[in-house]
């Protein structure tokens, strides 16, 4: 399966039940993404749709939760790539 980019990634970790409050640590982070993917089939664009039903029902949260996912994927995942599951 193909790499995901940190943006794919940030997508997924957005439709998780993490939050900034959490401070979970990059394996908490790299398992909820890949427990999300696995939830999902495997299919980014059932994740991305999610997102994008968040940002439509609660646009005052997307920003700011986007920005925490897309930093929090950063440093846990780094370079490192996560296959679809």
């Amino acid at each position: 399966m193909a790499p995901m980019s940190n943006t794919d990634l940030a997508q997924v970790l957005f439709t998780t039940r993490l939050q900034a409050s959490d401070r979970a640590t990059d394996e908490q982070v790299r398992t909820a993404i890949t427990e999300r993917l696995r939830a999902c089939h495997g299919d980014r664009r059932a994740c991305a749709a999610l997102v994008a039903q968040e940002a439509g029902d609660h646009p005052e949260t997307y920003a700011p939760r986007m920005r925490w996912a897309l930093a929090t994927v950063a440093r846990a995942c780094g370079v490192t790539r996560l296959a679809a599951a």
